[in-house]
């Protein structure tokens, strides 16, 4: 059944159009308009608050994320930001949006599905294979994410995110040299901020995992200088400097990264590694 309000409201437009359709329609257009318009703005305002609620619960979901105590994923993280769709008469952006929908919410098999119907209706929709390939990532199916980021980017070589998620794909595959390639080239395009943060990081992981512990140490650095809030950035500089031998210097970054966010999963791995670096044993 639909929402008393949105009853309501069908019910005003009903009346507004048969109103329109009278014989005496023209002698009372300015009545009409008036009504009209105040029919529009009250949907507009409804719009707006419910698009307020809706970023409220969109909060509650990242909440539960926290509560629910998994291990944190270095994937980058999901734009809450609400896509602008190109509405068609096939009926593509609906599952598109679904989609999105749903991968903010974090069920990413059934965004996998709604974003696979999407492109069965309009295929290579940049938009939908770009959301398909973060379903995908997101569930670990990394070589048909990387098939779908990789057919964004035959399109739109200049599309940063597209890149960094590539990158993030070839390190979780130990494809350093290619990880490296496409998170220099995300940098060097500085066309997304969120990008070149996620590029450093990612960069900073990739030669953490090869030694390279005075490099990791430089791109974990520059990550929190464009993004305190990236707390898993203070997690693995830590790591850097322990795995360096500069064992003050970690502990003094891992105590950072737990006061920056307390309740943030990554925050709460720093102050796991500090009980255990503190009971004499190794991270």
């Amino acid at each position: 059944m639909p929402e008393p309000l949105t009853e309501e409201l069908r019910a005003r437009r009903a009346a507004l159009e048969a109103r329109l359709t009278a014989p005496d329609a023209a002698a009372h257009l300015e009545a009409l308009k008036r009504d009209i318009g105040a029919l529009f703005k009250t949907v507009e305002h409804n719009i707006t608050e419910l698009s307020g609620v809706r970023a409220e619960v969109l909060q509650l979901i990242e909440k539960w994320k926290t509560v629910k105590n998994v291990v944190p994923s270095t994937a980058p993280r999901f734009s809450s930001e609400w896509p602008v769709l190109r509405t068609d008469h096939i009926g593509a952006s609906t599952f598109i949006e679904k989609g999105w929908s749903m991968i903010s919410s974090g069920d990413y098999a059934a965004a996998e599905q709604a974003l696979a119907q999407a492109l069965q209706l309009s295929p290579d929709d940049p938009q939908a294979e770009s959301l398909l390939g973060w379903a995908l990532m997101l569930q670990d199916k990394f070589d048909e994410a990387l098939l779908n980021f990789q057919k964004v980017l035959v399109r739109e070589p200049q599309n940063a995110l597209a890149r960094i998620n590539v990158g993030y794909i070839c390190l979780k595959k130990q494809m350093f040299g290619e990880a490296i390639e496409h998170l220099s080239r995300a940098i060097r395009l500085a066309n997304d901020k969120k990008a070149t943060l996620y590029a450093h990081f990612y960069l900073g992981l990739v030669y953490l995992e090869r030694d390279m512990f005075e490099d990791a140490q430089t791109f974990f650095q520059k990550t929190i200088a464009l993004g305190p809030n990236l707390i898993e950035a203070y997690y693995e500089l830590g790591r850097a400097y322990w795995f360096n031998g500069q064992r003050d210097e970690a502990i003094e970054t891992w105590n950072a990264g737990y006061a920056a966010n307390k309740v943030n999963p990554w925050g709460k791995r720093c102050a796991d590694v500090l009980a255990t670096v503190e009971s004499g044993e190794e991270p």
